[in-house]
C-alpha cells in the first residue's frame, strides 16, 4: 500500500498561520499587549450586517484605503500642521497607521462602551492640539469643520478602494449606507458638516478643494507615507504594490497636486496584483 501523502491542508498551513501573525502584528502593537479587535456582534457602535462592517473589514482595500485617504487629508494646510507639530510621524508612520486601524476596527465592531472610550480619548488629544500656521493663521485639530474634511476624505479613500478592488458592481443604495452608517462616528467626535450619502460625501469633498495646498512639508509627509519605515507588512516587497494603489485612488487633482503619476497602462496587471494579495490575506484570515 503507498504511503499516504499529506493533505493540502497540512502543507499550507504552516503558511496560512504566518501570514495572519504578520497581519496581526503589523496591526496590533504587541509591546503594549494589544490584541485584535473582537467583534461585537449585538452591542458595536455601528450595527453587524451594515455596510460600514463589509467595506472596513477587508485588510488590503482598507490599508491602500487608510494610504490614500492620508496623502489625501494632509493636502489641508491644518491636518497637515496638526501632524507635524504633533506627533513623531517621521519615525513612526507604521504607528500613525496601527493607531487609525484600531481606532476604526473598535468604532465598526468593538463593544459600544470600548467605541465611545476611544472616542473620548481621541477628543481629549485633539483638544490639546492648537498651533499656529506658517502663515499666520491659527488650527486646532478639533474645528468642526476640519474634522469633517478629515472624515471624509479618509472615508470616501476606504469606499472607493472597497469598489475598485472588492466590489466593483456596489450599488449607489450602498454607497449611500455607507456614509450614514459611519456618520454617528464623526458626529461623536464633533465634525460638521457630516455627509450622509456618496453625493454628500463627494460635494463636500468638492468644497475643500480652495482650502488645499500642496508644499514642501506635504511632500516630505507624501514621501513617508508612500516609503514607511518599520516591520511587517510595511517591510515586505507588497508595499510597492499597496502604495502604488493607494496613488491610483487618489483623484486626478490630488495625484497632480502630490506631484505623483497614475499607473497608466500598467493599471490592469497593478490591480490583478492587488486582487492575489487580497485574496490572500482573505484566506489567511479566514475571509475568503
Amino acid at each position: 500500500m503507498p504511503p499516504r501523502l499529506p493533505s493540502a491542508r497540512f502543507l499550507t498551513e504552516p503558511l496560512r498561520r504566518s501570514l495572519a501573525g504578520t497581519v496581526r502584528r503589523t496591526f496590533n502593537d504587541q509591546a503594549k499587549g494589544e490584541r485584535p479587535v473582537v467583534p461585537s456582534p449585538d452591542n458595536s457602535l455601528i450595527p453587524r450586517g451594515s455596510v460600514a462592517w463589509r467595506v472596513h473589514g477587508d485588510v488590503t482595500t482598507m490599508m491602500i484605503g487608510g494610504m490614500s485617504g492620508l496623502l489625501l487629508q494632509m493636502l489641508h494646510p491644518q491636518a497637515l500642521a496638526g501632524v507635524w507639530d504633533h506627533s513623531n510621524f517621521r519615525e513612526d508612520m507604521l504607528g500613525r497607521l496601527r493607531r487609525t486601524a484600531r481606532f476604526i476596527a473598535t468604532t465598526t465592531y468593538g463593544e459600544r462602551a470600548d467605541a465611545e472610550a476611544m472616542i473620548a480619548r481621541v477628543r481629549r488629544i485633539h483638544a490639546r492640539v492648537v498651533g499656529t500656521l506658517p502663515d499666520g493663521r491659527s488650527y486646532a485639530a478639533d474645528d468642526p469643520r476640519l474634522l469633517a474634511w478629515v472624515h471624509v476624505a479618509g472615508e470616501m479613500s476606504f469606499l472607493e478602494a472597497w469598489i475598485r478592488h472588492a466590489e466593483p458592481d456596489m450599488s449607489r443604495a450602498d454607497q449611500d449606507r455607507f456614509f450614514a452608517d459611519v456618520a454617528i462616528v464623526a458626529e461623536k467626535l464633533g465634525a460638521d458638516p457630516i455627509p450622509r450619502s456618496i453625493a454628500e460625501a463627494k460635494a463636500l469633498l468638492e468644497s475643500f478643494r480652495p482650502e488645499l495646498v500642496a508644499d514642501e512639508r506635504s511632500h516630505i509627509v507624501r514621501d513617508i507615507i508612500l516609503s514607511p519605515p518599520g516591520t511587517g507588512l510595511a517591510a515586505l516587497p507588497v508595499q510597492k504594490t499597496l502604495a502604488r494603489a493607494a496613488v491610483d485612488l487618489l483623484p486626478g487633482w490630488a495625484r497632480r497636486m502630490h506631484r505623483l503619476r497614475s499607473s497608466g497602462a500598467a493599471a490592469p496587471l497593478l490591480r490583478a496584483s492587488v486582487g492575489g494579495l487580497a485574496n490572500s490575506l482573505r484566506w489567511a484570515l479566514g475571509r475568503t
